[in-house]
């Protein structure tokens, strides 16, 4: 099931993209999706209402619609870096022997078509494509893979996108150059995991103004996604609406020779993952 939310920000309302493109309304069994409302078996119902076609049609399509984020508001974003092999040896990192854990604002969730600002003062605003997993269940001190595996809510696109000199040049604080004013965009809808039976069997890409800059594959994980939110589970608790960034393969401008093509007003991103849409925003200047 493809969950997601429609409107303006701030208005938006939950609804469902059926197989053939339609949006169904979900309001009726839920105000919103956010960090209060994913516990307690929300979106079983609403697969439920779907499947029994009780669902009223919101549009026949998502043209002319803006589409939010498909979380309103998450409770925390946990982010894991250097999660490539290829991403750590472009960078010139030693692969880490337990994930690396930073977190990011939440109030950086904006829409998958929304644009992003390039800080004031930023000259080295980078691209990152990543993994989201969303979290359903509470999860704390998890034991096994499939007890991590059955917190998901679901699958989406992220872009983690993040300011280079913020984030290793002014402190070493890498949530300096995480947690700007819309860095990050997420969607373009949930996908729950019965449509998604192997997290690690993704493929990922990014391109900037029409070029490909980054292509890799789940399977590259140095800790996949089950792995994660087991060891997450041990050093804070996880709460329905939390999404986690999964890390981000090769291709990043930070990666890249000089002069590297680190993103500038008017620039845009597309970014997408195989089975979980696509995403697409332009950069402006703050």
């Amino acid at each position: 099931m493809r969950v997601l939310r429609v409107g303006e920000a701030g208005a938006e309302r939950p609804a469902v993209l059926d197989g053939s493109g339609r949006l169904l309304d979900a309001s009726g069994i839920v105000g919103d999706l956010d960090h209060r409302t994913l516990a307690d078996g929300v979106l079983d119902r609403i697969a439920e209402a779907a499947a029994a076609g009780t669902l009223p049609v919101l549009a026949d399509r998502t043209d002319g619609l803006r589409i939010g984020a498909p979380v309103a508001r998450p409770g925390k974003i946990v982010c894991i870096g250097l999660n490539y092999r290829d991403h750590a040896e472009e960078t010139g990192a030693d692969l880490p022997a337990e994930p690396v854990v930073f977190m990011k604002d939440p109030w950086t969730v904006t829409g998958p078509y929304d644009g992003v600002l390039v800080p004031r003062g930023s000259v080295k605003t980078d691209y990152e494509v990543e993994l989201a997993v969303v979290i359903g269940r509470t999860a704390r001190y998890l034991d096994g893979d499939e007890d991590a595996l059955a917190c998901v809510a679901g699958y989406a696109v992220s872009h983690d996108v993040s300011e280079r000199a913020f984030q290793l040049e002014r402190g070493g604080q890498w949530d300096k150059g995480k947690s700007c004013e819309t860095f990050n965009p997420l969607g373009p809808w949930l996908v729950t995991p019965d449509e998604i039976p192997d997290p690690q069997k993704l493929t990922l890409r990014l391109s900037v103004n029409g070029t490909e800059m980054q292509h890799g594959s789940t399977e590259d994980m140095a800790f996949p996604v089950a792995g994660i939110i087991r060891y997450l589970s041990h050093f804070m608790v996880l709460h329905p609406g939390d999404v986690i960034n999964t890390g981000t393969p090769a291709g990043v401008a930070l990666g890249r020779p000089e002069p590297r093509p680190y993103l500038r007003d008017g620039d845009v991103v597309e970014c997408g993952i195989d089975g979980l849409g696509t995403m697409r925003h332009t950069f402006r200047q703050a």
